[in-house]
C-alpha cells in the first residue's frame, strides 16, 4: 500500500499559519530619521557594536556612581567625602589623607591620582594612539594593540592573538633560550679560557 500523508495543515499550533511561512522580521526606529529599518531575524544581534560608544557609556555610568558618595577609607569619624582614588593602593582618600599616605620623597609619591571608586581594576597598559586598554599582540607587527587598533584595516590579515597567550608562549620561548644558555655555559667558559691562553702564547 502507498504510504498515507497527513492533509495539509495537519498539526499545526495555535497561532500559526497555514501555508507559506515567511521568515520572522524585526523593525526599529531609525534614531535619526525615525524611519522604521528590517533588522532581520536577529534583530539587534545583527548589528555591529559600537566599541567606541561603548567606552562612552561606561566611563558615563563611572561617573555617575562617583556622584554617589564614596567615603574616604582612612578618615577617622566622622568621615570625609573621598575626592581621590589610587589604584597602587586600591583605595579611596580625601585629599587630606591620599597626602599623608603618599608622603613626599617615598616610592608612594608616585602614585597617579585617580577618580574615587568602590571597585579598583588593575592598572593594565595602554594603547598609546586610543588611549584603551591593550587586549591583544599583533605577531606580523610585533606589537600590543587595543580593541579599536584591532578592527582597523591595517591589522586585516594580521595573526593576533590575546595578550595572555602571547605572554606564555613567550615565555615558554625564553625559559627554553635560558636552559640552553645555562647549560652550555661551562663549555662557553672552557673555549674562552682556552682562547686567552692562545692569545698569550701568541704574544709570546
Amino acid at each position: 500500500r502507498p504510504p498515507r500523508f497527513p492533509p495539509a495543515g495537519f498539526g499545526t499550533y495555535p497561532g500559526r499559519k497555514r501555508g507559506t511561512v515567511h521568515p520572522q522580521t524585526v523593525s526599529f526606529p531609525c534614531p535619526a530619521c525615525q524611519r522604521d529599518v528590517d533588522l532581520g531575524e536577529r534583530g539587534l544581534g545583527s548589528l555591529f557594536r559600537n566599541l567606541t560608544l561603548e567606552r562612552v557609556v561606561e566611563r558615563y555610568r563611572q561617573t555617575i556612581n562617583i556622584s554617589a558618595a564614596i567615603m574616604c577609607q582612612f578618615c577617622k569619624p566622622p568621615q570625609l567625602e573621598a575626592t581621590k582614588g589610587c589604584t597602587e593602593c586600591k583605595s579611596s582618600f580625601c585629599n587630606e589623607c591620599f597626602k599623608l599616605y603618599h608622603p613626599w620623597g617615598t616610592q608612594k609619591a608616585q602614585h597617579e591620582p585617580t577618580p574615587p571608586t568602590l571597585t579598583f581594576r588593575p592598572k593594565g597598559l595602554m594603547c598609546p594612539e586610543h588611549k584603551e586598554e591593550v587586549t591583544h599582540y599583533c605577531k606580523t607587527c610585533q606589537r600590543l594593540v587595543c580593541q579599536l587598533c584591532r578592527v582597523r584595516r591595517t591589522h586585516t590579515s594580521h595573526k593576533i592573538t590575546p595578550v595572555l597567550s602571547a605572554y606564555q608562549a613567550l615565555r615558554e620561548k625564553l625559559t627554553k633560550s635560558l636552559a640552553y644558555i645555562l647549560s652550555s655555559q661551562d663549555t662557553v667558559q672552557t673555549q674562552i679560557a682556552e682562547l686567552e691562553e692562545t692569545v698569550k702564547h701568541t704574544e709570546v
